[in-house]
Formats: structure tokens, sequence, C-alpha cells
């Protein structure tokens, strides 16, 4: 049987579809959800996908936090169910109190989109496992709001407990402190980061296909 992942969409998501596909690709089925349905139709995992829900009008994420489909997804992921949050999605998930920190506007005040370089720094999430720690990839990064900040208390447990997923090489895009660039909860099966790994799965148009384990990572897990 197929592993189930859904993917939701938000008034104004954008890469839902991309995501999508790359679930398909990496041979899951893709589940379509709706904000505004609280039933996630049997999907083993979701994916809080980017875009600008709600317009970005409070704060990133903010307003998605209150959707209904977040209800569900906030007590599934408490229960284990594998949650990833790229970009908005990252930001929900931090709205949601489920990562710690915030997302705040990029230190240089400018929208960023590039090819992004990262290090793979935990590979035992539901979401990391098919990485090599320490592994160098490349990822689309595009965001405004993309600085993640803490108190120095908590990025000190991030780092102690291992709990930072990726972080930034050769520059960092946005200010995240200590270069932060993906983060897990302590279970390891919610995993939010502001790159975009749907958008390196296929040759013909990412500039890697660094992506795809991503995705593969979480099938494995749930059939595991």
């Amino acid at each position: 049987m197929t592993t189930r992942v859904g993917v939701v969409t938000f008034p104004g998501s954008l890469d839902d579809r991309d995501a999508a596909r790359a679930v398909k690709l990496a041979g899951g089925e893709p589940v379509a959800l709706w904000h505004g349905d609280k039933d996630l139709h049997q999907a083993d995992a979701v994916i809080l996908p980017g875009g600008f829900s709600y317009g970005d009008y409070l704060r990133c994420g903010a307003i998605a936090r209150f959707s209904p489909v977040m209800e569900t997804i906030i007590a599934g992921a408490k229960d284990g169910l594998p949650v990833l949050g790229i970009c908005n999605g990252f930001q929900m998930l931090c709205e949601s109190h489920l990562l710690p920190g915030a997302l705040t506007r990029n230190d240089h005040l400018h929208f960023v989109c590039r090819d992004q370089r990262l290090r793979v720094e935990n590979t035992d999430t539901a979401w990391t496992g098919d990485f090599e720690a320490g592994a160098e990839i490349t990822i689309p990064l595009k965001n405004g709001e993309g600085g993640y900040v803490a108190d120095e208390r908590t990025l000190d447990e991030l780092e102690a407990e291992g709990r930072i997923v990726f972080r930034y090489l050769e520059r960092n895009p946005n200010g995240s402190r200590r270069n932060i660039a993906g983060l897990t909860n302590a279970a390891g099966n919610i995993v939010g980061l502001m790159p975009h790994p749907e958008h390196a799965v296929e040759s013909l148009t990412g500039p890697t296909t660094d992506g795809i384990p991503f995705f593969t990572s979480v099938l494995k897990k749930l059939v595991a």
C-alpha cells in the first residue's frame, strides 16, 4: 500500500503542487488537504508548504495557525505524526509552538531568492534519514521573513540537544541566529526549514536533486 503524504493548501499557498509532485517522484501518494477541513484523509504524514498564507497580513503563519486543519495537525504532531514545514510552513510550526523561536524580517530588509548551500546537521529525524551527517547540499531559498530568532537559552538548548537540522553555509542569507536554516522537535517527527527542497527534485528544473531525500526519508520511516 502506497504511503499517503498530505499537502495542505491555504489561501496564498504557492508551493503546494510542487510539494505534491516531490512526494510523487519519491514514490509516495500525495493527498490534497484543504485548510478549512479538519480531516487529514488518512494521510500518514503532512507537509505545510511555502507561500504567503492569508497574505501574511498579521505575521507570517500567524493566521494559518488557527485554520481548522491545523487543530488536527497539531494534535497529530504531538502524537508522532511526521510534519514538514517549508518556508511559510516553518513559520506556521513556530506560530503553533510545535517548534521554538520565530521567523522575522530578513536583516537586510530585502526578499532573497537564490540557490543556497546548507550543511546537514541531524539525520535522526523522520525527514532526514536518507542524508549523511555533515553533507553539504544546495537547495533553493526564497523568503522575505526568514531570519530565525530565539533567546540565548533556547539556542543553547537546541545546540545541546542536536535539534538544529540544517545550517546556512558560505553566507547567512537572512540574519538567522547561529546560521540556523532548519530545526526539529525533540521527538524528531517535526522538521521546519526555510529553503525549499521541493524545488530541488529534478535535474531539469532544480539546481540539484538534493531535495529528494526529504521525501524518500519520510516514506522509509513510515514503512519501517
